[in-house]
């Protein structure tokens, strides 16, 4: 199934993990999807890590598990600055092979340990390519406060209509902490005349070293009263889980009341999270 054709239908919910770092370590997955898939989401995407075919590999196994172990839909992250048309050739080939018919599209982090190649920039230039090369279901990606590296908020919308122009049908953004910043990068998106699907990425706050790196990476920022929470429960390891999932949901409660067309989960790998949001939002969603 293409995930795009999911919201003409229903409000969806999704999930986001990672593979292992280890091979051996594959195994043991099994556990978290078992019960990630018993809660039955809409699909589940599939990080992918740039520089290396063993990462390929990996999220290529874990993909392959959620749609013919436990039936649901998976989207495979791909990265490009490190890869070349060869290699996305390659990678998309396999995905064909296994069924896989969604991908979300993404430039991917610089790494200075890591060599970049000279065939994708952007986003957009992998999105092109797929849409010329292949028949994929293409997801990309959005910030609510902007990339780090944009220049401004209007550039911002500039590469982001690129994306969509260029065939990314469903956009899902990066975590954030306030729903302003996502109604307004919502507003600025039909104002650019980006008229597909752009689902909210939540992340729970269960872990404040955690959360801190990743606000670091992506840029999000701290709302007063979200940091209080961390202020307040940091070193208090179980009441920061029930604190930082009582904001989570009551984020995720105003999105759906604002019609916003699904929920994007970043689970971090913990099913206890998955399904204390699940049981939370089960009878509105």
């Amino acid at each position: 199934m293409k995930i795009a054709e999911l919201y003409n239908r229903k409000t969806t919910l999704s999930f986001e993990i990672f593979p292992p770092k280890k091979d051996s370590e594959l195994k043991n997955i099994d556990a978290t999807l078992e019960i990630l898939c018993e809660l039955k989401p809409d699909f589940i995407s599939v990080t992918f890590g740039a520089g290396g075919s063993a990462n390929c590999n990996r999220t290529i196994e874990v993909a392959r598990k959620i749609k013919q172990k436990y039936h649901v839909e998976p989207v495979v992250h791909l990265t490009c600055l490190s890869y070349s048309k060869g290699e996305i050739d390659e990678f998309t080939r396999i995905l064909k092979s296994e069924g896989i018919d969604n991908i979300l599209a993404l430039r991917g982090d610089r790494n200075p340990e890591v060599l970049e190649k000279d065939d994708f920039h952007h986003a957009s230039d992998l999105i092109a390519y797929l849409r010329e090369n292949g028949d994929f279901c293409i997801l990309g990606a959005c910030y609510p406060e902007c990339h780090p590296e944009s220049e401004s908020r209007i550039s911002e919308m500039r590469h982001l209509k690129q994306k969509t122009d260029a065939g990314a049908e469903v956009l899902i953004s990066q975590l954030f902490f306030d729903n302003q910043y996502f109604y307004r990068m919502a507003e600025d998106c039909r104002i650019a005349g980006i008229d597909v699907p752009v689902i909210p990425g939540i992340m729970p706050v269960i872990n404040a070293a955690q959360i801190k790196r990743m606000i670091t990476m992506c840029g999000a920022s701290f709302p007063e009263r979200f940091e209080k929470i961390i202020c307040k429960y940091e070193n208090r390891k179980e009441a920061l889980f029930d604190a930082g999932m009582s904001y989570a949901l009551s984020q995720i409660i105003d999105l759906l009341t604002s019609d916003i067309s699904g929920i994007h989960l970043y689970t971090m790998n913990n099913p206890v999270v998955a399904g204390r949001i699940c049981e939370g939002i089960r009878n509105i969603i």
